[in-house]
């Protein structure tokens, strides 16, 4: 995949989960409602670490700051935390068959959730119900068809 290429195919999927977290939902699903920019980052931060890099889990996070409101730059810190322990096992965690990397999704959704969860106690915001956590299982149970759909659109691209 030439840059270009692989650089329009990030932007398309970004706007694609730019979508899903946007979409008004019920507020029953609305609380299981994975973390999909969240998701994209680690994806790409796996399987594209040359094109993206923390730059882009920085703006991915920002624009969640922006969309959902609260306190500007807690998920882009989140995010960029998230984007660094990705890149920096990349290798050792590619190897690993996708169920597997979907329990290592879990861990990295869930550090994620506990720096919001953190940062809202810091701020006085907290949320303490098990609820807060269950995005996290989802997106963790989602990974695998997630890989499955980003791999085959980025060899279409090829």
């Amino acid at each position: 995949m030439s840059s270009r290429t692989g650089f329009l195919h990030i932007l398309l999927t970004t706007a694609i989960a730019l979508l899903l977290t946007i979409v008004p939902l019920p507020q029953v699903i609305n609380m299981a409602r994975p973390d999909w920019m969240l998701l994209l980052v680690i994806y790409w931060s796996l399987n594209a670490a040359f094109l993206t890099g923390l730059t882009y889990a920085w703006l991915c996070g920002l624009t969640i700051d922006a969309l959902v409101g609260g306190l500007i730059g807690q998920h882009a810190l989140a995010f960029v935390l998230v984007a660094t322990i990705a890149q920096h096992f990349q290798f050792r965690i590619r190897v690993f068959p996708v169920l597997h990397q979907a329990f290592v999704v879990l861990l990295l959704v869930i550090i994620y959730k506990f720096m919001l969860f953190w940062i809202d106690g810091i701020v006085g915001a907290a949320t303490t119900s098990w609820l807060r956590w269950l995005p996290a299982l989802i997106g963790a149970l989602l990974w695998p068809l997630l890989v499955a759909v980003l791999d085959t659109s980025a060899r279409s691209v090829r």
